[in-house]
């Protein structure tokens, strides 16, 4: 590893400075990526961006085999599933070190079954002593009804837990890959709350991961150092680090420049010169993905379901399709994706039509009405430019007789305000994160509609929830298929948002990576990567 003492560089030069001083001792792979992390805990987060940054230092109980949606061990080796699929338990591996350094945090001991109680009991227990630290907001817990799902999460030996539920759930193994079932060291933990600084967890972070957190430089960069003792795919270069770089057309050109080795999401207009570059290579997959404008229906007019179908009506879906995603996305009618079982292709899209729309909203009371129109201010798979598409949004709507006020918010902030429902209208997306249609469709259900909740509609329609809680529980494909069918029926009718596409997602990197597997989940992956 490198002996030189790093000084943190400010602004777009900081990759370029960092690739600059490994080069000559370690082997070193930049990723400039799109946006700062909020911190480094994935319990508490809900972005793809924070993710990506905590994902290179922890590991969950079970895991997505990198490049795909298959479930396979993590720090659980093995599990058993038995009394009618409501008791799951884990064998846990053993002889796993927790990451040595970080933070001046020495462990004294193996990963074992204390700390997966730990991490559980901090979203779940109103009494544990971490339960208010940073905040304490468990969305991801919260709104997958775990705390509903989860009877009990206990160690009966340290190789050993087991995970009560107080009814079948058929997605819970692959709910359990997800970023928020990440497992914490409770030694550190403890560590951190006996100095007076439990904060210090969700910002310098200890997990078992392929790598190890060395530093952050708020919106700049972010730098790994190969965990070399890890027990399962290894970190094939000495150094990762994260050049934070919002900017698409500035990460293209630190990609050609050399000043970074991996790219996310390229402005679709510049794909083709991209493709003819012969020191890129440009990757693609249809992308597990939607793209919406949600209607908050606790405020008037959009309690109105007329009104929200002629805003619907309002937009011209096609030019933005055409002219933002420049034939890199496919619109869309329902939550889920096409390729997605269950999809219900007999939902019928609402037409562009500005005449109707306005009919519609004049018979409803609405005459005149000024709105906001919140816009994502970072580019996302699902979404190249939402700024672009709210002004195309806007001008339809005034000729409709709406005066729409474009909004925006630092990324996290905007996440935050939205889903605290302060917005009149905004866009935001999702990439599902385990391949079931479950992990779409509750996000119109009841649960996810709090104050805080990643259902930005707000809305709650009872049978639409309710046939989404019994397809979790049936473990009959043709029951789940049919449940999730209806319930496309139930949302388009209700109309508390606007779906605006699908996406194909578009990654960059230099010649020189190997190893690389683009994943249908959207997330970034570079153990088992190598820059030749």
């Amino acid at each position: 590893m490198m002996k030189t003492r790093l000084k943190w560089a400010a602004g777009i030069g900081a990759a370029a400075m960092l690739l600059s001083i490994s080069a000559a001792s370690a082997k070193t792979l930049v990723y400039c990526s799109e946006g700062s992390p909020e911190n480094f805990t994935p319990a508490i987060n809900t972005t793809g961006t924070s993710f990506d940054a905590a994902r290179p230092v922890y590991d969950k109980l079970v895991q997505f085999e990198r490049g795909s949606t298959k479930v396979v061990p993590g720090l659980a080796e093995s599990w058993t599933v038995s009394d009618e699929g409501k008791t799951i338990t884990f064998k846990l591996r053993k002889g796993v070190k927790f990451h040595s350094g970080v933070n001046n945090f020495k462990p004294s001991r193996d990963f074992n079954a204390d700390d997966v109680v730990w991490s559980f009991n901090r979203q779940w227990k109103e009494d544990h002593p971490y339960a208010k630290v940073s905040g304490g907001k468990y969305d991801y817990f919260n709104d997958m009804d775990m705390p509903a799902l989860l009877a009990s999460v206990e160690k009966t030996d340290d190789s050993t837990i087991v995970m009560k539920l107080n009814e079948p759930n058929m997605p819970i193994l692959a709910n359990l890959a997800m970023d928020f079932a990440a497992i914490g060291s409770a030694e550190y933990a403890d560590t951190l709350l006996k100095a007076g600084k439990p904060e210090q967890f969700d910002q310098i972070p200890v997990g078992t991961g392929p790598f190890s957190f060395v530093a952050y430089q708020k919106d700049a960069a972010i730098r790994f150092k190969a965990n070399k003792g890890y027990w399962g795919e290894k970190a094939l270069v000495d150094d990762l680090v994260f050049a934070i770089t919002p900017d698409p057309t500035a990460r293209l050109a630190k990609l050609r420049a050399g000043e970074c080795h991996f790219m996310i999401a390229p402005r679709p207009a510049d794909l083709e010169e991209m493709k003819k570059d012969p020191a890129l290579n440009v990757i693609n997959q249809s992308g597990l993905n939607i793209a919406y404008w949600a209607f908050n229906v606790q405020k008037p007019p959009f309690d109105k379901k007329e009104v929200r179908q002629a805003f619907n009506m309002a937009i011209d879906k096609a030019a933005i399709i055409k002219d933002v995603y420049l034939g890199t996305g496919t619109a869309a009618k329902n939550l889920i994706p096409p390729t997605l079982w269950s999809y219900n292709d007999a939902v019928k899209d609402y037409p562009f039509d500005s005449a109707k729309a306005k009919a519609m909203l004049t018979a409803a009371g609405v005459t005149s009405l000024d709105i906001d129109l919140w816009y994502m201010p970072v580019q996302r798979p699902y979404n190249p430019n939402a700024k672009r598409i709210a002004e195309m949004m806007q001008a339809d709507l005034a000729k409709v007789g709406v005066n729409a006020k474009l909004v925006t918010f630092e990324w996290g902030e905007y996440r935050k305000r939205a889903q605290q429902g302060e917005h009149m209208t905004a866009q935001l997306g999702w990439t599902g994160d385990n391949g079931d249609p479950d992990n779409f469709f509750f996000l119109r259900g009841c649960s996810a509609a709090r104050p805080g909740g990643q259902n930005l509609t707000k809305w709650c329609n009872e049978d639409y929830s309710n046939k989404l809680n019994k397809a979790k529980a049936s473990a009959d494909m043709a029951e789940r298929t049919k449940l999730y069918e209806e319930m496309q029926v139930i949302e388009h009718e209700e109309a508390p948002d606007m779906k605006i596409a699908h996406s194909i997602v578009y990654e960059a990197m230099r010649k020189e990576v190997v190893g690389f597997k683009q994943s249908p989940l959207g997330s970034h992956e570079f153990q088992g990567v190598d820059v030749k």
